[in-house]
């Protein structure tokens, strides 16, 4: 999560370059995480003349995107849209029809941590090895790739936790469904035959 903040606030210096950004080891200057009230890593801060004008504590990224935007356009010469320019509904339906395209993208999809290659979870690694297994074949997406896919997915398909295995743009479930679905032979009979290595 750490590196995937760093990649982040990289890419943020690129582009207000006339805002100053610092990376400081929270472990190796206790004053500093102390008089900070660092509770969680990664956090960033935002400051202004030494006022903390904002914080983001922990890897939410659409978040520290957002507050740096609102703390930094102004002092680079970036234009900001008015709050009021998009609705919060427009936004939810545009997030909705892209969710919906990612769980079509393959008749068998899962929304794992990590890749199918390098899962990052137990439970990630545990479902690329079931579906691995009975010779599905599947497509994926890492959702530490991509916050707003990560929290808005948890809504969508009203489950709260990952893995998720999507078959023909259905939710199936997480580990212990599919587990259990793989058990009593259920899983296979629902994948489409397209779906199956020969």
């Amino acid at each position: 999560q750490c590196k995937q903040v760093e990649s982040v606030i990289d890419d943020l210096a690129k582009k207000y370059t006339k805002t100053q950004f610092f990376k400081v080891e929270a472990e190796n200057f206790e004053d500093i995480s102390e008089a900070y009230e660092i509770s969680a890593v990664p956090t960033v801060i935002l400051a202004q003349k030494a006022k903390i004008v904002g914080r983001v504590d922990g890897a939410n990224v659409a978040d520290i995107v957002k507050k740096v935007a609102e703390a930094c356009a102004a002092d680079n010469g970036i234009k900001t849209e008015p709050a009021s320019a998009v609705k919060p509904a427009e936004l939810q339906q545009d997030l909705n029809t892209r969710l919906k395209g990612l769980i079509e993208r393959a008749p068998v999809m899962v929304f794992i941590k990590g890749t199918a290659a390098q899962p990052r979870c137990g439970f990630s690694k545990k479902i690329v090895g079931m579906l691995n297994e009975q010779n599905i074949k599947y497509g994926y997406f890492d959702i530490l790739t991509d916050e707003q896919v990560r929290q808005g997915l948890k809504e969508y398909s009203d489950w709260p936790t990952y893995p998720q295995l999507y078959i023909s743009g259905e939710l199936v479930g997480g580990v212990d469904i599919v587990a259990e679905m793989i058990e009593s032979g259920d899983l296979i009979g629902m994948v489409p035959a397209g779906a199956i290595a020969k």
